[in-house]
């Protein structure tokens, strides 16, 4: 009897629990972390539109400054700029420096060319090169007998394409030198040495230049001398190296002078 109490009991709280859900009803479902993220995150934010503007233009390259042709004077003859050829003669014609100072072997040159030239020397001798001045500073009295001679020996045409007249000699200006090595001195040879090629390519750092270049005596008045080396200062002689003008007279815009206008 007791048995049938208790189920009967259990029933009616079964009935009563049916009936507080309605009917219909259905157990609700678990958020799921899908739909928990979906709740969550954020919409995207807007994509800025593309730019059409050109982009900047690069920095400018720094300009190359101009040389200054005009920086010193070509007809003043204690200028080393000074241009003297057979059109161009010295002015006075007897002119002499007053700074010549005596370099190795006993030569003269202007104290700026002279220590120009020492320096130029001990960088070729730190190469294990040997090389020697083999002339230089010549007096207006010395080139009247030296050219006198070349027109006793070669007659006065072949003697001028030789040597200049004095007044027109670059020796006079105590800015050239003629120098040697390699077994070849004063001679055309010079220019197949080590030392001949060392000059004309190392010489503009020291200020100096191979002033009668190959090819160009209808400019210059002068065969081809590889040995004859002019002082014009580092900077002329850096920016005849750089631009490649071979002469001075090409360089200033001087009319050639391949012979004396008298």
């Amino acid at each position: 009897m007791l048995v049938l109490v208790v189920l009967a009991a259990v029933a009616a709280v079964v009935l009563v629990v049916r009936d507080t859900r309605g009917p219909g009803s259905t157990p609700a479902a678990a958020p799921t972390s899908a739909s928990a993220a979906a709740a969550t995150t954020s919409p995207p934010a807007p994509t800025a539109p593309a730019s059409t503007a050109p982009p900047p233009a690069p920095p400018p390259a720094p300009a190359t400054p101009t040389f200054d042709r005009a920086g010193q004077s070509i007809d003043d003859p204690n200028s080393t700029w000074v241009v003297v050829n057979k059109a161009r003669p010295l002015a006075p014609i007897d002119h002499a420096p007053a700074d010549l100072v005596t370099i190795a072997g006993g030569y003269q040159l202007r104290a700026e060319a002279a220590r120009a030239m020492t320096d130029m020397l001990a960088a070729a001798a730190a190469e294990g090169l040997g090389i020697t001045v083999q002339s230089a500073y010549r007096s207006y009295d010395y080139q009247v007998g030296l050219f006198g001679n070349q027109v006793a020996r070669f007659g006065q045409t072949q003697a001028e394409v030789q040597v200049a007249r004095p007044g027109f000699s670059e020796h006079q200006t105590g800015l050239a030198a003629d120098v040697g090595g390699g077994g070849c001195d004063i001679e055309s040879c010079f220019a197949t040495t080590v030392e001949g090629q060392w000059v004309a390519a190392n010489g503009p750092r020291f200020g100096y230049v191979v002033r009668y270049p190959d090819g160009r005596q209808d400019v210059t008045g002068f065969k081809y001398e590889p040995w004859h080396v002019r002082y014009v200062g580092v900077a002329l002689a850096t920016e005849l190296q750089r631009t490649g003008v071979p002469t001075l007279e090409e360089f200033f815009g001087l009319p050639p002078a391949p012979g004396y206008t008298s």
